[in-house]
Parts: C-alpha cells; sequence; structure tokens
C-alpha cells in the first residue's frame, strides 16, 4: 500500500500516474490524515508552499517514523521553459520533486522520467513551435522532465523529421479512420474492438450497410473540407468477405474522391485472413499500403496468443503481397510477449530481417484492462524490465541494420518495463496517418464501431474527442446519433 498526502496543490492525477511507474502492483491511495497509515506502509508527502515570494516544492517519503527520502526544490516558479505558465511549471516541479525521492528508493528505472502521457513528442514539438534550438530542448529534457538521454536524443529526432508531414496545420484537413471490428479469434492481449467471427458473423453484412451509411454522412458533413489519408483497421479489417470490403473502399473513393488522398492503408493483419484474391482486388483498389502483423514468428507463442496461423503463414502471405506488387508493406510485433525471452526475439527479428518490410512497428506488451490477459496474468511469465530493455535494443539494432529510422512513438498505460512503441521506416515509406494520429495535429474522423473521432482545433491547439460506442449491437441502433456527435463539432472546423 502506497499513501500519498498532498498539500498546497491538488495534482492527483499526474501524481497518481507517475507513483503508479515506481510501484506497479502497489495500490495507491490518497488521504488527508498521516494517522491513517500504518507502519507498514510507506507514505509520500508532496508539498507545495511560498517563501519569500517564492514557491518550495518538497517530498517526504516515509515508513513509520523512518524518513527515507526527501527532495526540494526552490524557486520552483522558475523551473525550465520560461514560456510555461505558472501553473504547469510548479505541476513539472511536483513531479520532479517526487521523481528524485522516489528513485532513491525503489530499483525500477524510469527512462521516460517525469512525463507519463502517450505522445511524448508533443513535448518535443511545443518547444520547437516556441523557438528552442537543438540543445536547449536536450538540456530540458534531460534537466526538467528527467528523461534518460537516449529517450530524449530518439523523441528530439523523429519530432525533426515528423514536421514536415505535420505542418502547415490546416484546420480543414482530416484523415478518415474506419473501423473493422471482426476477427478470425481474439488474441489473449487484446483490448480493441473486436468480435470473434464464428459468434457474430451473422451481423457483418447490416455492419458494413450501417458503416457505409456513416460514411456517407460523413461525406455530406465534410464537403467542405479536404480528406488527406485513409485508414481501415479493425480488428481484422481482411477477416470480413473481400466483397464486403470491395463495398466498404468503392463508397469511401466515390465520397470523398481519389486525388487527395495521399496515402490508404488496409490492415490485412492475420495472415490467415490474406488470399491471392483478396490481394489482387485491393491492389486494383488503389490501396497502397497494408499491415501484415506477425507479432511473433514462434510457434508456441501463436498458439499460446490465440493466432490460429503458422509462421510460414506469415511468409506467404508476405511473399505474396510483394509478388501481387505491394511496395509499402508493414509488419507488427510485440516485445514482451507471454513466456517470450531474448532468443524468441531474435529469432523473430531474423525472419523479419529477410522479408524486409518498409515499415516496422516495434509494440511493448501492454496489460491492457478489457484484455483476457489482465484477467488471467498468473497462468503467463512476462519479462521483467531489464529483459525488455535487452528486447527493445535488439529490435532496434535490427531495424537499423535493414536500413531503417524511427518515424513514430508513442507509449501505453501499464507497458512491460515502462518502454515504447516505436515505428520504423525505410526511406520515404513513412505512414502518413501514423503520424498525425500521434501528434494530433489533424483531424482524425472515425466511423463503424469502437472508432473515436479526433476534431482539432488548431487556433487554441486543442483536440475534442467523440467516441463512438464499441459494442456491434449498439453501434448498429445508434449509428444516426454516432453521425450527430461528430455534425456539432464539424460545423465548428467549417
Amino acid at each position: 500500500m502506497i499513501s500519498v498526502i498532498l498539500k498546497g496543490h491538488d495534482f492527483v492525477y499526474e501524481v497518481f500516474e507517475l507513483l503508479r511507474i515506481f510501484f506497479v502492483n502497489d495500490e495507491i491511495r490518497f488521504i488527508d490524515e498521516k494517522a491513517l497509515v500504518d507502519d507498514q506502509s510507506l507514505l509520500i508527502e508532496s508539498i507545495l508552499y511560498k517563501n519569500n515570494h517564492s514557491y518550495v516544492v518538497e517530498t517526504n517519503i516515509k515508513k513509520g517514523d523512518k524518513l527515507l527520502s526527501s527532495s526540494v526544490i526552490n524557486e520552483a516558479e522558475k523551473i525550465g521553459v520560461k514560456d510555461f505558465s505558472e501553473k504547469k511549471k510548479l505541476k513539472i516541479a511536483v513531479k520532479m520533486s517526487i521523481y528524485e525521492a522516489v528513485t532513491k528508493v525503489v530499483e525500477m528505472k524510469a527512462p521516460w522520467g517525469i512525463l507519463t502521457g502517450v505522445r511524448p513528442t508533443k513535448v518535443v514539438h511545443e518547444l520547437i513551435d516556441k523557438g528552442y534550438n537543438d540543445e536547449s530542448i536536450l538540456e530540458i529534457l534531460l534537466n526538467n522532465y528527467k528523461i534518460f538521454k537516449e529517450k530524449a536524443k530518439l523523441i528530439l529526432n523523429i519530432a525533426k523529421l515528423q514536421r514536415k508531414y505535420i505542418y502547415p496545420v490546416l484546420k480543414t484537413n482530416f484523415s478518415l479512420y474506419v473501423s473493422i471490428p471482426f476477427c478470425p479469434t481474439r488474441c489473449v492481449y487484446c483490448s480493441f474492438p473486436s468480435n470473434p467471427l464464428d459468434k457474430s458473423k451473422n451481423y457483418v453484412s447490416e455492419y458494413v450497410e450501417k458503416l457505409i451509411y456513416e460514411i456517407d454522412k460523413v461525406g455530406e458533413l465534410t464537403e467542405n473540407m479536404k480528406i488527406n489519408t485513409v485508414y481501415i483497421g479493425g480488428g481484422t479489417p481482411t477477416s470480413i468477405s473481400i466483397s464486403y470490403l470491395e463495398k466498404i473502399i468503392d463508397r469511401i473513393q466515390n465520397v470523398f474522391g481519389t486525388d487527395n488522398i495521399a496515402e490508404f492503408t488496409v490492415e490485412a493483419g492475420r495472415p490467415d485472413t490474406i488470399s491471392r484474391d483478396v490481394l489482387i482486388k485491393l491492389k486494383k483498389l488503389g490501396i497502397d499500403r497494408i499491415s501484415i502483423n506477425p507479432q511473433t514468428m514462434n510457434e508456441n507463442t501463436l498458439k499460446l496468443i490465440g493466432r490460429k496461423h503458422s509462421s510460414k503463414d506469415i511468409l506467404e502471405a508476405f511473399s505474396l503481397a510483394r509478388e501481387i506488387g505491394f511496395r509499402n508493406i508493414n509488419m507488427d510485433l510485440i516485445v514482451g510477449l507471454p513466456n517470450e525471452g531474448v532468443e524468441d526475439i531474435i529469432k523473430t527479428m531474423e525472419f523479419i530481417e529477410k522479408l524486409k518490410p518498409d515499415n516496422l512497428t516495434v509494440h511493448t506488451m501492454a496489460i491492457k484492462r478489457a484484455s483476457k490477459l489482465n484477467e488471467s496474468l498468473n497462468d503467463f511469465k512476462l519479462s521483467k524490465q531489464k529483459e525488455i530493455e535487452k528486447m527493445i535494443d535488439i529490435t532496434r539494432k535490427f531495424a537499423y541494420e535493414m536500413g531503417m529510422y524511427p518515424y513514430y512513438l508513442y507509449r501505453q498505460k501499464q507497458i512491460l518495463g515502462n518502454m515504447e512503441n516505436v515505428g520504423y521506416t525505410v526511406q520515404d515509406k513513412e505512414c502518413l496517418y501514423n503520424i498525425l494520429i500521434m501528434e494530433e495535429k489533424q483531424t482524425i474522423l472515425a466511423v463503424g464501431a469502437g472508432g473515436v473521432s479526433k476534431i482539432f482545433f488548431p487556433d487554441e491547439n486543442r483536440i475534442e474527442r467523440v467516441p463512438n460506442v464499441k459494442n456491434l449491437n449498439e453501434y448498429l441502433k445508434r449509428v444516426d446519433e454516432m453521425i450527430e456527435r461528430k455534425k456539432k463539432f464539424i460545423k465548428l472546423l467549417t
């Protein structure tokens, strides 16, 4: 049990998210009185006060009557970035103080320092926008955000690469996400909207009908806007009949036109849903980017996580896609899958190196609340931080040897080893949609069950999240409501 007392500030969310990095398996509770702490609990006091017209931040960590560590930051209002508001500076100072005190008493490393958000590159973009040079940005990341040097350099390089794809920011530009919430089977780690086809195949026809209806209505709402990219994801889009996919893609192209679609991605995902007929038809429809996602090339792991295909199926599907003419193929893999270690990652990367994909997305295993894995953690062996670090390092070295460089990055809650997910690419094959969805500098309109639209207001640098319902039956009944949810925000852009 970790007990926390806050004095002089109410940064509950920020403090909780930071402490959760270090105390993964402990309950963290916020209390008002020290008397509520038993002698066996760890007490963390975070105090903010004024002293001679200057702010002081103090953190004390105690167990019983014993002071284990402390940290004091004077003149907290002068922290780091002069352009930040006083409240933001104080928030950073509170987290810095807690970080410094906690790292004296725990072994867990925090490579991302006090950054707890999903998109660490946003910090760099903000600093670049404010006119800071590379040297100053690195100094801020290292000293104020406590980020490890290799991570700071990583996000600085990624942000600089991304800017040519993000700017100029135009509020009438948008990308389209299309959710196909069906899969052959549900993987143990999955938390996405995904309905196994053996139980939901009778809903597919009606779902496609409702989805096309929503696409039509979004087309009407965006007649004064300009589409940029399209991404069909899921689930596994290719798990439904190719005739249904053809209808969806045809409607998208008819409604929005093809001239302005700079990139059109379809997640082929599971190799057990890929055939020559599927790939030929996708190619004829003008799809220029697909994903074939092994997650691992180890047979035992594929069975364990619920994937009904083999590594041979992956190799055959990839070779077939190349033969048919796809020149932009992404592959996803997951570091830290149950029961996997360093040797397993090496084996997977050796397979991928031979295939030479154009993009490689390396995910670190995250324990999602809605996943089967979260419900049965005791049934699986998961890697610890040091092993995760070794495996991530292996994927990075292989990616560089394949002529790839990192182009987007994001993090997730409950991610193993407190690491990150990184997208690598060969020259000029960056996925535009991945950059846009992660950096949140363009409106993403999502259609289908579980899709989340993100309406971007550049004048305020603000995102408004507009979710569609996740439940398949609810979506079928409430599609008009999903359209209305988007309508009132799209109107503000046009």
